[in-house]
């Protein structure tokens, strides 16, 4: 299993979280242009490394994104990822379940788009969307086909040890996992919001439902809370990540995430003395030709 290191936005393992506590500006903030170049040292760095962990093929790299409204996530992955070979990449936008979905556990969907080993698989939203959304709006459970009493009951605590458990499994066969929760303010929330109301060219992001759930600001941060708590392990580590400065968080992502794959240390595969006598005979071959 991966060993992780230690970095000022990591969720503790062993001690309890408060959010309040969690900055969402960086105390470090980078200039813009300083930040800019920043990412790009990093995005280079794993333009670099990521055909070495295609070769090795030895581990799957698993991105998981999550936040408030408005936090950021579409543009950081963007971003973050923007010198990956699409090739070796997918990303998974998890809006609500569908039928077929509800008709499984609550795991089943994410399941299915995890990424095979020596590619990247992003998350936007994930499987936490069943920890977040579903706790705020418990009422979404109807949906569920839980229809049973005994499997309503407990059923927060069970899932959060379904989910470590689960992620637990996929770390011991070589799936490393990195969850950033991007921490933004109501503040910043509000004036991003009022940005997409203001400027034409953004009203299409804006979705009238996201000023509803922002009544809700509460009772997420709670669930959050309790998120981070319960599933922040050193086999699926959470970092917190102060989403208030857009170039910042940036910049700090792709550096965890560059960090991250120079640490699995991905030295090109090679062959052995038989496999290279083959090559040396396909060069007299080739040379012929």
């Amino acid at each position: 299993m991966y060993t992780w290191t230690p970095h000022p936005h990591l969720v503790p393992f062993d001690d309890a979280v408060r959010i309040g506590d969690l900055p969402t500006s960086p105390p470090d903030r980078l200039g813009k242009k300083e930040a800019v170049k920043e990412l790009e040292r990093h995005v280079a760095r794993m333009t670099e490394l990521q055909p070495r962990l295609y070769a090795r093929d030895t581990h799957a790299l698993l991105l998981v994104f999550q936040g408030m409204d408005a936090a950021g996530k579409d543009s950081t992955i963007r971003a973050v990822l923007s010198g990956v070979n699409p090739a070796g990449c997918k990303v998974w936008s998890f809006k609500a379940p569908s039928e077929e979905e509800l008709e499984h556990d609550f795991l089943w969907r994410i399941q299915r788009r995890l990424p095979e080993r020596g590619t990247i698989g992003v998350f936007n939203r994930s499987h936490y969307e069943e920890l977040l959304v579903v706790r705020v709006h418990p009422e979404l459970l109807d949906n569920a086909r839980l229809r049973s009493r005994s499997m309503r009951e407990h059923i927060w605590a069970r899932r959060f040890r379904s989910v470590r458990a689960w992620e637990q499994h996929l770390a011991d066969n070589g799936t490393v996992i990195l969850k950033f929760f991007l921490h933004v303010s109501a503040d910043e929330q509000k004036r991003r919001f009022l940005d997409r109301i203001d400027k034409p060219e953004k009203n299409w992001k804006f979705n009238l439902g996201d000023v509803k759930e922002r009544g809700h600001w509460a009772a997420y941060q709670q669930a959050y809370q309790e998120v981070l708590d319960e599933t922040s392990r050193p086999w699926a580590p959470w970092y917190a990540i102060p989403a208030d400065d857009k170039p910042t968080m940036r910049a700090t992502i792709a550096g965890i995430v560059a960090d991250t794959l120079d640490r699995l240390d991905l030295r090109w595969p090679e062959v052995d003395d038989a496999m290279r006598a083959r090559l040396q005979e396909m060069r007299a071959v080739l040379e012929k030709a």
